[in-house]
């Protein structure tokens, strides 16, 4: 892939100027209609001259994604497929909440890192569908503008929890999570935005030495070994205990919040036995767990855990000091799980 101009930190760009003959000013200029207006078109920049306009979409010709399908929930959850740079596509999602009046209070973009995923959960349809290729940066952000200029209002939260695995590409990830929080970029908050890993221990440390308040969030799924590899094959070389660890020295050392993901599976990962270990998996650790039930995908005969079950949970938890909650999937009657679009569309293109 050739390097793309919004790639280039401010001090390139003023290096470029400099080559191009041009005063350094403009690379401000410039920096700002890429990161702070995501201009689509050399047209739109309209203090920059002409022919340095001309020089650069020769050079460095922008990419505008394509919107190739878009469902609309009856909750006002929206899901994109966009089509990228390079041809790949990805799932997007832009969620809604509104107040008692029904007025918008916050846009959160739940975006993806990789096009397809390595990782291979048994019970996530983008798992089934192999891996493509990591994003870059760029892409990443592309998939957050396309949401804004759709919902004609500015995000509020970004959760990295679409397809692929965030911390397998992790400097391209980190780089975008810079340009959403950099008041020249988006200037989103750092503790609005979540970066959801199924639990690479390195990089877990790698994200402990970030100074920015990032939030993270683990995909736990199961905390017996063999319950987990079953369900997450990716992860077999990544240890509970060793996990358990990395997540301590993170709550030491960041003193923030961990949220632990828990997809409740019914007859899968939802005995008494695993209740016990989550609750051994949790000691320690400062954390806030979901217990999301499990969306059916296609090819799989799970489904989630009864109401009794998941109220028996919530209530352990809660009893044992350790905050709780049930999340329950939006945008459910547009195919709202990651993965299923995308394995929708396929099926109507053949």
């Amino acid at each position: 892939m050739t390097v793309h101009i919004k790639s280039l930190t401010l001090d390139e760009l003023t290096a470029l100027m400099s080559e191009l003959g041009q005063p350094k000013f403009r690379a401000k200029q410039l920096y700002e209609w890429l990161h702070k207006h995501n201009a689509t078109s050399y047209d739109q920049l309209t203090n920059i001259p002409k022919e340095l306009r001309a020089q650069l979409s020769e050079r460095y010709p922008l990419f505008d994604p394509v919107i190739i399908n878009k469902q609309v929930s009856k909750d006002g959850t929206r899901k994109y497929l966009i089509s990228l740079e390079a041809g790949s596509v990805v799932e997007t999602v832009g969620i809604v909440d509104e107040d008692a009046e029904g007025n918008e209070q916050r846009l959160t973009v739940c975006c993806s890192t990789q096009a397809g995923c390595p990782m291979k959960c048994d019970f996530c349809a983008t798992g089934q569908e192999g891996f493509v290729r990591n994003l870059s940066s760029n892409e990443i952000i592309d998939q957050l503008v396309v949401v804004e200029r759709d919902f004609d209002a500015r995000i509020s939260n970004v959760v990295l929890m679409g397809q692929g695995e965030p911390f397998l590409n992790y400097d391209e990830v980190v780089a975008a999570l810079h340009r959403m929080n950099a008041d020249e970029g988006l200037n989103i908050g750092a503790r609005k935005i979540t970066v959801s890993t199924s639990g690479i221990i390195d990089r877990v440390y790698d994200f402990i030495d970030e100074p920015e308040q990032f939030r993270l969030a683990i995909s736990l799924h199961s905390a017996i070994q063999s319950t987990r590899n079953k369900l997450m094959p990716g992860l077999t070389g990544q240890p509970l205990e060793d996990l358990h660890d990395s997540l301590l020295e993170y709550a030491a050392r960041k003193n923030r919040r961990i949220s632990l993901e828990y997809i409740m599976i019914d007859g899968v990962n939802d005995s008494k036995k695993e209740l016990e270990m989550l609750l051994a998996f949790c000691d320690g650790i400062k954390c806030h767990v979901n217990l999301i039930p499990c969306n059916p995908i296609l090819h799989k005969n799970y489904k989630p855990s009864s109401s009794s079950t998941q109220n028996h949970w919530v209530h352990t938890l809660s009893m044992n000091g350790i905050p709780v909650s049930i999340r329950y999937s939006k945008g459910a009657d547009i195919a709202g799980a990651c993965g299923q679009l995308k394995e929708v569309h396929k099926k109507s293109q053949v």
